[in-house]
């Protein structure tokens, strides 16, 4: 997500140097310190003056033109938008559970807008209506795409349909914000009946976990709590718990929501035409069709069942040296069992890294790295007020000039998004207005007495949710808010930030902060080379378990609601694309949060991963910000943002539409040299 050493060293002194250009005059989210009254005034604002635009294009009078047609709808969707954003993030962040349920009805009625707006034949006409001939190509393709999704929202249907179409899209809204919500609501704990349980895990971790005022010791469903004692801990007891706890977040709760989204769905896309919700969500995609992401998930299934096979064998083969009767692995033990098959067969153990990833070097770091590959600068505005003091407020500047900011919401709260994400905040519009995204992510809270390590894992998903917010950015100097950013076709949106990840497997990225928290040693190569060997261990699972979401995402949208039953399908899809049983009682769907946003589109991750892979062929691997491949990525996949076809970005930088030699290479990496076969000794 998202050269050598020396020249990361020299941008991050660029990244904390005061330069050329001016703090924007642009004001930050929380400027203003608005409580909740305040805040859904500034939401309300806009929703009105959204409004207002509308009325200026539904009272001009004669030849429709880019001037009074064109551009008053595009300051309405910069004001709805910039309403949905600030409604929806304060839902998922604001640690006051009162104003987050304040939030939730303020993102209905930003939602309720933007549907109406889809939904506004008159605007519609007056759109359809522009003569573009004579237009640059970026306005354009704005205007026949913008006309596609008008239709797509049902806009020239009779006024009945209409109507029916607007109250179902608002129903979905409010399906959409309960489900996440109920996922955030609930922190689940489990209890460790003996501190033995806790052996295996870093020293930093149990000293988190002192115990409470009962005299007890929890481990909560957060992910900095819950990910390293899947991993390390000895207890298969613990983990079995943990993993069952994890699994039933949001259950019974969310499944009654989630059927209910269901049925929303298959109601608006059979209005439409479409015979499934996965139909209708695909038409405006890179994948066109509901069938193609079927065909996708065999091709998937089939390109990676093989290798998934090798190393099921291996993780069986591990569990049975303590276990000999043992004829399954399940799935609550792969994260434990994949951990012990990297230290015995490819002597890494990922422990030996922690060390190195406090997390305010790794931030430092990772912001250095995308500071020289994109040929940007970073300056952190101090003193900003924000809705957390743990917030950070960073600036974007390129060439002297500011082109954007973003926020660091780090850390784990109650009640807050409990996964990981890159949220927009402001449209960028080119002259107008900077782009502005945050980075909602929940990594381990560093303090004067803990570093906070962080796992090899979540540098992974640092690097990824980067390399959404750099797209945004980036992608965000357009003449107008429809095409800016990342508004492409939807399941594009993957594919830079996932190539990314990719920058974590570099010696000399990473020996550039990867120190150690005590010494300040940089990290070994020789420790490198190892860990990246074992980290290549699990990535025909990882890929059968994506293609098991996937599958789960589109069978439960193919069809009609009533023909699906949620933990039949679950178990279905578990059992057809992974080599693991289920662990009984679980119900993965409740706490699956991209049923409610991704809906079927969930296929988008290994779509895109496999357009990652492919772009990654085009680097350096040796520097892999050397040579002009970092440019030419920037000029020509990222900064269009959404004023051409995805399919056109990825041709322009490929030469070619993409192919999964890719992704097979990566996938079969592991096995392109025999493991070690030792012990770790580290």
């Amino acid at each position: 997500m998202l050269f050598r050493s020396l020249s990361i060293c020299f941008m991050s002194l660029l990244v904390v140097s005061t330069v050329a250009a001016q703090a924007p005059s642009q004001p930050t989210i929380w400027a203003s310190k608005p409580d909740v009254v305040a805040f859904e005034k500034i939401v309300n604002d806009r929703l009105t003056a959204a409004q207002s635009d509308i009325d200026k294009i539904t009272a001009a009078k004669g030849a429709r033109t880019i001037d009074n047609s064109l551009a008053p709808f595009d300051e309405a969707l910069t004001q709805i938008n910039s309403a949905n954003y600030l409604a929806g993030l304060m839902q998922q962040v604001h640690p006051d559970a009162r104003f987050r349920d304040r939030a939730t009805e303020m993102v209905r009625k930003a939602s309720a807008a933007q549907t109406a707006l889809s939904l506004n034949h008159d605007v519609y006409q007056a759109l359809a209506g522009i003569d573009i001939s004579k237009a640059d190509a970026a306005t354009r393709y704005y205007v026949k795409r913008q006309l596609l999704e008008f239709r797509l929202a049902g806009v020239d249907k009779d006024d009945a349909t209409r109507a029916q179409l607007k109250k179902l899209n608002d129903e979905l809204t409010e399906q959409q914000s309960m489900f996440d919500r109920n996922i955030s609501d609930d922190q689940k704990k489990v209890e460790v009946k003996d501190p033995k349980e806790l052996e295996g895990l870093p020293q930093d971790y149990i000293d988190r976990h002192k115990p409470g005022t009962d005299g007890k010791i929890y481990i909560t469903t957060n992910y900095p709590d819950a990910l390293p004692a899947l991993k390390f801990s000895k207890s298969d007891d613990l983990r079995r718990r943990l993993f069952e706890a994890f699994q039933t977040r949001a259950y019974p709760k969310n499944k009654d929501v989630l059927e209910s989204m269901m049925k929303t769905r298959y109601q608006i896309a059979t209005l439409l035409g479409y015979s499934s919700w996965a139909d209708y969500n695909a038409s405006d995609k890179m994948i066109r069709t509901g069938g193609n992401i079927g065909d996708f998930i065999q091709k998937i299934d089939s390109a990676a069942r093989p290798i998934a096979k090798r190393e099921y064998d291996m993780l069986l083969a591990e569990k049975q040296k303590t276990d000999s009767g043992a004829k399954d692995v399940g799935d609550y033990e792969v994260s434990y069992l994949s951990e012990l098959v990297r230290r015995s067969q490819f002597n890494f153990d990922s422990q030996a890294v922690r060390p190195y990833l406090p997390f305010n070097e790794v931030r430092k770091g990772i912001l250095d790295t995308a500071s020289t590959l994109f040929h940007v600068t970073f300056r952190q505005e101090e003193d900003v007020s924000a809705w957390d003091p743990s917030v950070e407020t960073w600036d974007v500047i390129d060439g002297g000039k500011t082109i954007g900011r973003f926020y660091l919401d780090m850390h784990p709260r109650p009640g807050k998004f409990s996964h990981a994400e890159m949220a927009p905040v402001l449209d960028g519009i080119r002259g107008k207005q900077l782009p502005e995204a945050i980075l909602v992510c929940n990594f381990p809270v560093p303090t004067a007495d803990d570093p906070g390590l962080m796992e090899y894992g979540d540098v992974v998903t640092f690097f990824h949710e980067f390399g959404h917010l750099v797209h945004w950015i980036l992608g965000g100097q357009q003449q107008w808010a429809g095409i800016s950013g990342i508004t492409m076709e939807g399941d594009f949106v993957e594919a830079p930030s996932q190539m990314l990840e990719e920058w974590m497997h570099s010696p000399q990225v990473l020996a550039s902060f990867a120190h150690h928290n005590k010494t300040g040693e940089p990290i070994p190569a020789e420790l490198v080379e190892r860990m990246n060997r074992a980290t290549a261990f699990g990535r025909g699972t990882w890929v059968t378990q994506q293609n098991e979401y996937t599958a789960i995402s589109y069978d439960v949208y193919k069809t009609k609601p009533e023909n699906v039953d949620l933990d039949a399908v679950t178990a279905a899809d578990q059992k057809k694309y992974t080599p693991f049983a289920p662990l009984p009682g679980t119900h993965l769907y409740s706490a699956f949060g991209h049923l409610a946003g991704y809906s079927s589109a969930y296929y988008t991750y290994l779509w895109d991963k496999v357009i990652a892979e492919d772009f990654f062929s085009q680097f350096d691997r040796a520097n892999l910000l050397a040579g002009e491949a970092p440019m030419r990525y920037r000029r020509a996949v990222l900064e269009p943002g959404g004023s051409e076809s995805a399919n056109d970005l990825v041709r322009h930088f490929l030469g070619r539409e993409q192919n999964m030699a890719a992704l097979q290479k990566w996938m079969g990496e592991e096995f392109a040299r025999a493991p070690t076969a030792q012990h770790a000794g580290n």
